[in-house]
């Protein structure tokens, strides 16, 4: 006899049979739809009346619009920022290029301007001898002695090699300069007419009468001169040119170059004398070219300016002052 278990027996699962054709169908209906519902519009909002897509444009133009201006409005500082940047870079640039070439056109006119200096100093010292017969040899001021040592010299850039001897007259385009005191191979120290130990023997262009130039130790614009007649009856007037009298191309001043002129006059009853005050026709605190007298016929490293020299000649001298 069988056992009852007490369970109820499990009905049967009915799973119906799939036909070939029960698969299910993506429905293709709905983007022909859309597609015909897109053309229509595309139809009617090109045409010549009015959209009826119009409103929910104006709708999303009025609701975009805002946003769009808010979030430009939030953004342009920071665009503004990088540009900022971006044109302070170039700024700094143009700035540095513009510097440079600023620099490089003070430099050529600085340059070009000392040698025209240059050039027309050396003119002057070809005029002058031609004028006095003198032959000169172009030389540079490369340097001034200290005013300690209570002197007044500078350094010349030529020497023996180039003609120079001690004792030797040195003048410029407008007047008497010093004359050598030391000269090695290639440079000569020059103890300047203003020196307060100088004394030149002078002539006054007047008169024709002779007296000795002294100088009081400066050099500035305010430097001067003093002149002392031999003859005492004689007075200067302001005005007078003042020139050097010497002996010849050997002695330690040549005549005939000009000193200065006559600025003022005083008289000294005590000492029975008259003084001159003489303004040096030279600038003695801006010497760069000067030529200083030498021997005919002297030859050496450089060429010499001569009264009666060929144009090859001062060119070639002109060449060995640059």
């Amino acid at each position: 006899m069988a056992r009852f278990s007490g369970r109820r027996p499990r009905s049967p699962i009915f799973v119906p049979a799939r036909s070939p054709r029960g698969r299910r169908r993506a429905p293709v209906r709905l983007p022909a739809v859309l597609a015909a519902g897109a053309v229509v519009l595309m139809a009617l909002d090109a045409g010549t009346g009015g959209s009826p897509v119009d409103p929910i444009r104006a709708a999303v133009g009025t609701t975009v619009t805002p946003v769009e201006a808010a979030a430009a409005g939030a953004v342009r500082p920071v665009r503004g920022l990088f540009g900022t940047v971006h044109t302070n870079g170039h700024l700094r640039d143009d700035v540095a290029t513009l510097q440079a070439q600023n620099s490089e056109l003070r430099s050529r006119l600085t340059t070009t301007q000392m040698d025209a200096r240059r050039l027309k100093d050396y003119d002057g010292l070809v005029d002058s001898a031609r004028t006095t017969g003198y032959s000169l040899v172009p030389a540079r001021v490369v340097g001034i002695g200290p005013a300690q040592n209570f002197s007044r010299t500078v350094t010349l850039d030529a020497g023996t090699t180039s003609g120079i001897r001690a004792d030797s007259t040195v003048i410029s385009r407008d007047g008497l300069v010093g004359r050598v005191v030391r000269v090695s191979a290639t440079s000569a120290t020059v103890l300047l007419l203003a020196d307060h130990g100088s004394v030149v023997g002078a002539r006054l262009g007047s008169t024709m009468k002779i007296g000795f130039v002294r100088g009081r130790g400066d050099l500035g614009e305010r430097g001067r001169l003093d002149l002392d007649l031999v003859d005492d009856s004689v007075r200067p007037e302001a005005g007078d040119t003042v020139v050097s009298w010497g002996s010849g191309e050997n002695g330690p001043y040549v005549a005939g170059i000009p000193i200065g002129t006559v600025e003022s006059v005083s008289s000294s009853p005590r000492d029975q004398s008259r003084r001159a005050v003489v303004e040096p026709a030279v600038d003695f605190s801006a010497l760069d070219l000067v030529g200083v007298v030498v021997p005919r016929g002297t030859t050496g490293d450089r060429a010499v300016i001569s009264g009666r020299g060929t144009k090859a000649a001062d060119a070639d001298a002109k060449r060995s002052t640059r």
